[in-house]
């Protein structure tokens, strides 16, 4: 599934830098995607910090300073946070409110989607779907920034955004609470338009770069794909999603008339 091939210019609101703007950063309660520190330096502050990030479940990354002055050349001190567009929510109160209201809930899983474009088109299908919450891991993923808000015309305003350490995990917590899990997939034996998408579900969506982890594959319980006739491999991963979304949603429709 191909990523959009220019990289979106970081806007000033979309990072922090400096060690001690980081930490305040931290205490004041914004949400960051991720930190890097610059792997060659070490000191209190730096320790400080990395304590600090440890204990708030704050993911950083240690990073040579070529990358750190890619995103800026002031005097960033070896560290910039990267800070999120949104407050990420609790998956399980999600699910929780869904079950409350009577609904059927529809969740939306990725798998290391990176690209921020690919990110923001992929929420503004979601939020136009109905979708109950967007559910990304800790780490690798796109960074939720002004871009990713603005491709989602403003949809990452309105739809619930949860962060997982583990999507197995969360995976196998969705098939308790009643969910059923389709991974939308090239590798999948049965097409999007004959899987059942009509009860509580998950749809997983995989990385540009080569799709659903193994782990997530064999934890599903439907790998379905789209059926394609060209020549092209494979589709773009917001339209793939947008794909099995509203096939979900014309599932749904079906059968509540």
């Amino acid at each position: 599934m191909a990523a959009f091939n220019k990289r979106p210019k970081l806007n000033d609101k979309d990072y922090i830098f400096g060690t001690r703007a980081v930490i305040e950063a931290i205490h004041s309660g914004k949400e960051m995607d991720n930190i890097y520190i610059q792997k060659d330096v070490r000191n209190e502050l730096v320790a400080e910090l990395m304590d600090l990030c440890k204990e708030q479940k704050v993911p950083f990354t240690k990073v040579p300073i070529e990358k750190l002055n890619r995103i800026t050349m002031k005097n960033h001190q070896g560290v910039i946070a990267m800070v999120s567009a949104v407050s990420y929510a609790s998956l399980d109160n999600v699910i929780n409110e869904a079950f409350a209201k009577g609904k059927d809930p529809l969740i939306l899983i990725l798998d290391r989607v990176t690209d921020v474009r690919n990110f923001g088109a992929i929420a503004r299908s979601a939020e136009c779907a109905g979708v109950d919450a967007i559910v990304i891991p800790f780490k690798g993923s796109a960074q939720i920034n002004s871009d990713a808000v603005k491709t989602s015309a403003g949809a990452l305003h309105y739809i619930p955004v949860c962060r997982e350490n583990s999507l197995k995990n969360t995976v196998e917590y969705l098939q308790k609470s009643g969910l059923q899990v389709v991974a939308c997939t090239e590798k999948g034996k049965d097409l999007i338009y004959e899987t059942p998408m009509a009860q509580p579900l998950a749809i997983i969506l995989g990385s540009e770069e080569d799709g659903i982890s193994n782990d997530l594959i064999r934890t599903a319980d439907f790998l379905a794909k789209i059926p394609t006739t060209g020549k092209i491999a494979s589709l773009n991963v917001s339209v793939s999603g947008a794909i099995a979304i509203f096939e979900a949603v014309r599932q749904r429709s079906v059968k509540s008339n």
